[in-house]
């Protein structure tokens, strides 16, 4: 399943758009606008590129431009908390070359630099942007303009934040969806908890074993084994925080062959074991 291309609406013609966001997520898409998410209420596991990792509350990213992304969220008997999230489009034509080449706006062109890799900031960020976030679904004109800014300000002097995307997968992703490696990495995210030898994953990408292997490694800086690791050790995390699950059941839920394996993975990504991980969250 490639990404599919989502068309942002302007409702009010602007090029900045604020919103609720009401959905269940799981959609692996990708726009030419950037895109600011806060979550608000929920937690499950933020896919953007080749990044996978947990988030919860107050989890905030800005994703760059034509990056496909996702977010998996864990429900509570099925259902999700009403706005549980807002997001933010915009165009970067709307801020204008001649405005981001002024002196006074360096850091924001860095900013927008770096956001093609993708970038998440603290829960400090988020706390102190929050306000801004809910200001601008509600607010038009010039009054959303400086909330944007006043957000953008927090992002820009953030002192903790962090890149998503490895350093390679930018060079291989273009707007058509860098088709192989969107086919690999959906079939991943819905196939996590069962037996994926390579031979099978690498007949998605059309291609041998081996071929597919170093294709794998150069496109997410990471080997497929590595990275299937990681998508099982985030969804481990997720059972041993929330749930009362055993840790032998969570190990064979998330796709782990062994209890031995388990926590010589989860060990290895997370540095303590399971039943210390979970220890921390009673």
């Amino acid at each position: 399943m490639v990404a599919e291309l989502e068309k942002i609406i302007y409702d009010d013609g602007g090029g900045f758009r604020a919103a609720y966001i009401n959905d269940t997520g799981g959609l692996w898409h990708f726009h030419p606008e950037y895109e600011l998410v806060l979550n608000l209420k929920s937690n499950g596991t933020r896919i953007v590129g080749d990044s996978v990792e947990l988030f919860d509350r107050f989890d905030m990213v800005l994703i760059g431009g034509n990056i496909p992304h996702c977010w998996n969220y864990y429900k509570q008997n099925n259902t999700l908390p009403e706005n549980h999230g807002i997001s933010v489009n915009f165009k970067i034509e709307s801020i204008g070359e001649a405005l981001l080449s002024q002196h006074e706006l360096r850091n924001l062109k860095v900013l927008f630099n770096e956001a093609d890799r993708g970038i998440a900031f603290s829960t400090e960020d988020s706390r102190k942007a929050e306000k801004y976030f809910v200001q601008m679904v509600n607010n038009k004109g010039i009054d959303k303009m400086i909330d944007f800014f006043n957000i953008i300000k927090i992002l820009c002097s953030s002192a903790n934040k962090a890149c998503l995307c490895s350093e390679n997968y930018k060079l291989a992703y273009d707007e058509r969806g860098n088709k192989k490696m969107a086919d690999v990495y959906s079939y991943i995210r819905e196939n996590y908890f069962k037996p994926l030898p390579l031979k099978k994953i690498a007949k998605i990408a059309k291609m041998s074993p081996v071929a597919f292997s170093r294709y794998f490694k150069k496109n997410s800086g990471a080997g497929f084994i590595e990275y299937l690791n990681r998508v099982r050790t985030n969804k481990a995390c997720y059972l041993l925080r929330e749930t009362e699950y055993t840790v032998h059941d969570i190990a064979m839920e998330c796709g782990f062959a062994s209890m031995s394996n388990f926590n010589k993975q989860f060990r290895k990504t997370e540095g303590v074991s399971p039943r210390g991980f979970r220890t921390q969250f009673k």
